[in-house]
C-alpha cells in the first residue's frame, strides 16, 4: 500500500508513472525478507542530503549480503530525473530500494550478483509545522547487531517497530521511546531522539543498536555550528523525564516536537524551534 500520491516508479533502466509491480513471488526478498531502502525528501525545490541517502542504501545492501547494482552518483542521478515530473510545491518521499533475488542451495544466503533495485518516488505532504507527538513506553526494545541487522535500514526490522507503536497507541499515544538491549533509552519507534536540559541538547549515544541517522547528524552539526551544546551520551528514562525539552529527528519530518513522555508533559522550547528553522534555513542552501 502506497503512503502518498503521484507515484513514480525507476525500474529496469526507466522511469514509470505508476506504483510498479517489481518483485517476484520466488524472489529471495520475497519470502525471505531481504530488502533494504532508504528515505529522502524533496520540498521545496530541494533535496538535502539525497547523496548520503543514496550511499546508505548501499551499504545497508551490503549489511545484508547483496550486491548493490547502482553507484550512489548514478541514483542521485535518477532520482533527479524522476524528480522534474514534480513541481516546487510538492514534497516528495524519495524511496532507493535493493531485494535479494535469488538465493543459494540452502534458499537462505543471497547469491551475489542477484540483486533487484528500484526507485519509488511519493508525493507525500511534510508535517504541519504544528504538529507534536506524545511517547508512551513499550516492552519491546532495540535488537542488537549479534542478533539482527541494525547496521541495516532493512525491511525486515520494521515489524518490530510496527509491535512498539501499535503497544503504545492503544494506550494513546502517538510514539514510542524505546530502550537498548541494556535498558537505556535508543530512540523513538519511527526516528531518532534529543532531549534538552537547561539549554544543552542531549541524544543517545550509538551504540550499534540503532542507526544514527543522516537527519540525526545534520541536526548536531547545525546546532554546534549555532553555539548550542550537543552531547552524545547514555540516556535514561529518568532522563527524559527530567528533560526540558524532547524532539524526534527523522528524515521523513525532519523535526517533531514531543509534548509529552507518559506522565510527563513538556513544553514545545526555544531550541527545538530553533533547530526547525535551522534545518529549513540550511536546506534553502542546497
Amino acid at each position: 500500500m502506497s503512503i502518498g500520491t503521484k507515484i513514480r516508479t525507476f525500474y529496469n533502466g526507466a522511469w514509470h508513472d505508476e506504483d510498479v509491480a517489481i518483485m517476484r513471488a520466488a524472489d529471495h526478498g520475497s519470502w525471505v525478507g531481504t530488502t533494504v531502502f532508504d528515505g529522502a525528501r524533496f520540498f521545496d525545490g530541494h533535496a538535502p542530503d539525497l547523496e548520503a541517502h543514496c550511499a546508505r542504501v548501499n551499504k545497508s545492501a551490503e549489511a545484508l549480503m547483496m550486491t548493490p547494482t547502482m553507484q550512489p552518483e548514478d541514483i542521485v542521478a535518477a532520482v533527479r530525473e524522476g524528480l522534474q515530473a514534480y513541481g516546487p510545491q510538492d514534497a516528495v518521499y524519495i524511496r532507493p530500494m535493493y531485494w535479494a533475488l535469488d538465493g543459494d542451495a540452502s534458499g537462505i544466503v543471497p547469491l551475489e550478483g542477484s540483486t533487484g533495485f528500484a526507485i519509488c518516488l511519493e508525493a507525500v505532504p511534510m508535517a504541519d509545522q504544528n504538529a507534536s507527538a506524545k511517547l508512551g513506553r513499550t516492552r519491546f526494545r532495540r535488537p542488537v547487531l549479534e542478533d539482527n541487522v541494525v547496521n541495516a535500514k532493512a525491511g525486515c526490522l520494521y515489524p518490530n517497530n510496527a509491535r512498539m507503536l501499535a503497544e503504545v497507541r492503544k494506550r494513546g499515544f502517538g510514539n514510542a521511546l524505546v530502550a537498548d538491549a541494556m535498558g537505556n533509552v535508543a530512540e523513538s519507534a519511527t526516528a531518532n531522539v534529543f532531549m534538552v536540559k537547561d539549554g544543552v541538547a542531549f541524544t543517545p549515544i550509538p551504540n550499534g543498536t540503532f542507526l544514527a541517522g543522516i537527519t540525526r547528524a545534520r541536526h548536531i552539526t547545525n546546532m554546534r555550528a549555532d553555539g548550542i551544546e550537543v552531547v552524545e551520551t547514555v540516556l535514561s528514562f529518568a532522563d527524559f523525564e527530567a528533560a526540558d525539552e524532547v524532539f524526534m529527528s527523522g528524515n521523513m519530518m525532519k523535526v517533531t516536537p514531543v509534548t509529552g513522555f507518559e506522565d510527563t508533559s513538556y513544553q514545545i522550547g526555544p531550541v527545538t524551534r530553533r533547530v526547525r528553522e535551522m534545518y529549513w534555513d540550511w536546506a534553502a542552501t542546497t
